[in-house]
C-alpha cells in the first residue's frame, strides 16, 4: 500500500515538473514549435497568433527567424501577415531583415500583381538603410509595370526611398519617374504621384522636387473627377497650394472643382472649400464670388448631420471659415441649435458659432434658445449659455435690453450656479453700456445670498460700488462685505471691496467715511496679499493728500469697454485657412508647432483677444478634454493610398 502511494506521489511530482517547465518556456516557445510544424494549417494558425500578440503589444521579436522561414508560401494571407510582422520589427533587427531580401525580390517579379505590389510596398515600409541597395532594381521595374495597381504602389514607395536617401532616389531616376507618372493613363497612379511629390517636397524643400505648373493643372482637374475619394483629396490639396497665373485660370479651376462640394466624404468637401477660399483673392467678379459662397453653404450644413466626431471637426473648421466670411451662414442659424443628445464638446462649438452668425433680425430667436440652454443640468454648459447671452448683448446694442430681461428672468430661478453666472454676465453688460440698465442692480442684491464664487462676488461688489445710488440700504450691504473681509480668501474680492468702499465714500462722504476707513485699515493691517495692501495704501494716501483729486480719479469718466474678441489673429487665420480640413484647423494651432521637431516656433499670436466662456487652446478646464481631435480619418490630413486604397495618415506626431 505504501509503495503504491509513493509511486503515485512520484508520478505527480514528475507531472508538476513538466507543467512548470512548460510554463517557464511560455507561449513564445509554443509558437516557435508551431511555426516549425510540418503541417501547413498549424503554421498558418501560429502566424495568426503571432500577429495577434504583436497587435496587443506583446514582444514576439524573438520569433523573427522562425517567422521568416514561413515566407516561402503561396498563401497570400500568410504572406501579408508575415510582411506586417517584418515591418513592425525591421528597425530592431535590421541585420535579420536581409535574410528576407531574396523572397522580396522574387515576389516583386511574381505573376500576380497583388503580390508584386505587396512586395514593393513592404520593402519601402521596412525603412531600413540596408534594404535600399536591394530595393532599387525591383522598384525600377515596378514603376514601369503594366498593371496600374503596381505602378501606383511603386510611386508611393519612391517617397519612402526619398525619405531614407534623397540622393539614391534622384540618382536612380525615381523622382523623374514619379513626375512622369503625372501623365499616366490611370487616375490612381496620377493621384498617388501627386501625393508622393507633395510629400517629398515637404521632406526636403531645398531639393525643389516638384512645382505644379499651369500645363499640368488641366490634367489634374480631369483626373480629380475619376479618382477615389483619397485621390481626390491629394489632387485638391495640390491645387489648393497652387498659385494661378491669372484670374481666368483661377475662375476655371474653381468652376471645375465645384462638383466636389457634393461629395459624401467630409474631407473632400473641406479641401474643396479650402481651395475656393484660397482662390477667391484671384477672382474679381463679384457675381462669381457670391455664387461660390452660396455653393459652399449646403455641404457645410450637411456635415452637421454626420456622426458627432465629424460634426466636431466640421464645426471647428466652420468657425475658421466664418472669421473670413462672417455672414456666410447667417440664414442657417437653426442648424446650429444644440440637440439634447449632442456631446458636450459639440454643444460648446455650436454655442460659439451661434453668437458669431447671429444677426439683429434673429437675436430674439437665439435669446429664447439660450434661455432654454441656461436651464439645463450641465453646469459648464449653463455657464457658457449665460455668457453667450452676455456676448450677444455686447455685440448688438439692439439686443441688450432683451438680453438683460432674459438674465433677470434667469436669476429668479434661485439656482446657485445660474445666479452667479448671471451676476458676472450682467456686470460685463454694465461695463459695456455705462449708465444703462443700472436699475437691475437692486434685483441682483435680492439674490446676494446665492453668490459665493469669487468671480461672481467680485462682479456684484463692483456693481454695488458703481451704482451705489440705486441701492437703498447700500451702507448696510457694503458694511457686511467689509466686516467679512478677512473671511474672503480671493484677492479679487478684496480689491473689489476696497474699490467699492472708496467709490461709495467719494460719492457720499458723510455716510461712507467710517466704512472706507474700516476697509482700508483692515486691508493694510491684516491682509497678507501685497497687491491688496498696496491698493489700500494708494487710496489712503490719495484721499489724505487731496480729497478732490481722489474724487476726480475714482469717478473719472471711463470709455465703454470694448468686447473681448475670439477672432484669430490675421496671420494665424490665413495659415489655418490654408490648412482647412487638417489637424491644425481642428486644434487651431499652426502645423509647425506640433508636427516638426527641433524647429523654432514662430511667434504668431493664437488669438487677437480672449472670449468669455470660449474654449482656448491649452485651457486646463476647457471641458473638452478627451474630445476627438479629428473625427474620422476622412476628415484630416493628407492620405497615403498605397495599401490597396486604404487611407494612411502621412502626419506623424
Amino acid at each position: 500500500m505504501n509503495a503504491a502511494i509513493q509511486t503515485n506521489i512520484a508520478r505527480l511530482q514528475i507531472m508538476k515538473a513538466k507543467v512548470l517547465a512548460a510554463l517557464r518556456k511560455g507561449e513564445n516557445y509554443e509558437l516557435k514549435t508551431e511555426l516549425n510544424s510540418e503541417y501547413r494549417e498549424r503554421r498558418k494558425e501560429a502566424v495568426r497568433r503571432v500577429i495577434a500578440n504583436m497587435t496587443v503589444g506583446k514582444d514576439v521579436s524573438g520569433l523573427f527567424t522562425d517567422v521568416l522561414k514561413n515566407m516561402h508560401t503561396d498563401d497570400l494571407e500568410i504572406k501579408k501577415l508575415i510582411y506586417l510582422y517584418l515591418i513592425n520589427y525591421a528597425k530592431t533587427q535590421p541585420d535579420l531583415v536581409i535574410l528576407a531580401i531574396n523572397t522580396f525580390v522574387k515576389d516583386a517579379e511574381d505573376s500576380n500583381p497583388l503580390i508584386r505590389a505587396l512586395a514593393i510596398r513592404t520593402m519601402g515600409c521596412l525603412h531600413v538603410q540596408e534594404v535600399l541597395d536591394y530595393l532599387c532594381d525591383p522598384l525600377s521595374k515596378c514603376l514601369k509595370d503594366a498593371n496600374p495597381y503596381v505602378r501606383k504602389t511603386a510611386v508611393m514607395c519612391v517617397a519612402k526611398v526619398f525619405d531614407l536617401s534623397a540622393k539614391i532616389a534622384e540618382d536612380n531616376g525615381f523622382v523623374d519617374a514619379v513626375r512622369a507618372a503625372l501623365s499616366d493613363s490611370n487616375t490612381m497612379v496620377v493621384s498617388n504621384a501627386v501625393s508622393a511629390l507633395v510629400e517629398m517636397n515637404d521632406m526636403a524643400p531645398q531639393h525643389n522636387v516638384w512645382k505644379l505648373e499651369s500645363q499640368s493643372v488641366s490634367k489634374l482637374l480631369t483626373a480629380v473627377n475619376e479618382c477615389v475619394e483619397w485621390g481626390q483629396i491629394a489632387i485638391l490639396e495640390a491645387l489648393a497650394d497652387y498659385t494661378p497665373k491669372d484670374e481666368k485660370e483661377a475662375e476655371n479651376v474653381c468652376e471645375r472643382v465645384l462638383p466636389r462640394l457634393q461629395h459624401a466624404n467630409g474631407s473632400v468637401v473641406l479641401t474643396t472649400v479650402r481651395l475656393l477660399l484660397k482662390y477667391e483673392s484671384f477672382v474679381r467678379r463679384a457675381d462669381l464670388l457670391t455664387r461660390f459662397s452660396k455653393k459652399m453653404v449646403p455641404p457645410l450644413v450637411t456635415l452637421l448631420s454626420s456622426e458627432s466626431e465629424i460634426q466636431y471637426v466640421a464645426l471647428r473648421n466652420i468657425n475658421i471659415i466664418l472669421q473670413r466670411h462672417p455672414r456666410l451662414l447667417s440664414k442657417e442659424i437653426r442648424v446650429f441649435f444644440c440637440r439634447y443628445n449632442d456631446p458636450i464638446y459639440v454643444k460648446y462649438e455650436k454655442l460659439d458659432i451661434l453668437v458669431r452668425i447671429c444677426s439683429e433680425r434673429n437675436t430674439e430667436t437665439l435669446l429664447n434658445e439660450l434661455k432654454e440652454y441656461a436651464k439645463e443640468v450641465d453646469v459648464d454648459f449653463v455657464h457658457r449659455a449665460i455668457m453667450a447671452i452676455s456676448r450677444l448683448a455686447i455685440r448688438y446694442e439692439s439686443a441688450a435690453k432683451k438680453s438683460m430681461a432674459a438674465l433677470t428672468e434667469l436669476v429668479e430661478t434661485k439656482v446657485d450656479h445660474v445666479v452667479q453666472d448671471v451676476v458676472v454676465a450682467v456686470a460685463e453688460i454694465l461695463r459695456h453700456y455705462p449708465g444703462k440698465f443700472e436699475d437691475v442692480v437692486p434685483t441682483l442684491c435680492e439674490y446676494m445670498d446665492y453668490v459665493s464664487e469669487p468671480r461672481a462676488k467680485a462682479s456684484l461688489i463692483w456693481a454695488l460700488g458703481e451704482y451705489s445710488e440705486q441701492v437703498k440700504n447700500i451702507n448696510n450691504v457694503l458694511t457686511s462685505f467689509v466686516e467679512s473681509f478677512m473671511e474672503e480668501e480671493d484677492a479679487t474680492v478684496h480689491l473689489a471691496i476696497i474699490n467699492s468702499a472708496v467709490k461709495y465714500f467719494v460719492k457720499q462722504p458723510q455716510k461712507g467715511q467710517a466704512l472706507v476707513l474700516k476697509a482700508l485699515k483692515t486691508a493694510t493691517e491684516k491682509c497678507a496679499n501685497p497687491d491688496v495692501r498696496d491698493r489700500a495704501y494708494i487710496y489712503w494716501r490719495l484721499m489724505s493728500a487731496d480729497p478732490n483729486a481722489a474724487r476726480a480719479v475714482v469717478l473719472a469718466q471711463k470709455p465703454p469697454m470694448e468686447p473681448e474678441s475670439a477672432d484669430l489673429s490675421p496671420a494665424l487665420l490665413n495659415e489655418l485657412v490654408s490648412d482647412l480640413g487638417c489637424v491644425s484647423s481642428v486644434l487651431q494651432i499652426p502645423e509647425r508647432l506640433f508636427i516638426y521637431k527641433n524647429t523654432e516656433k514662430a511667434g504668431i499670436p493664437l488669438k487677437s483677444g480672449g472670449m468669455m466662456g470660449q474654449v482656448q487652446p491649452g485651457d486646463s478646464d476647457d471641458g473638452v478634454s478627451g474630445s476627438p481631435a479629428a473625427g474620422d480619418g476622412g476628415m484630416v490630413g493628407g492620405m497615403d493610398t498605397t495599401n490597396g486604397g486604404e487611407p494612411e495618415l502621412l502626419i506623424s506626431f
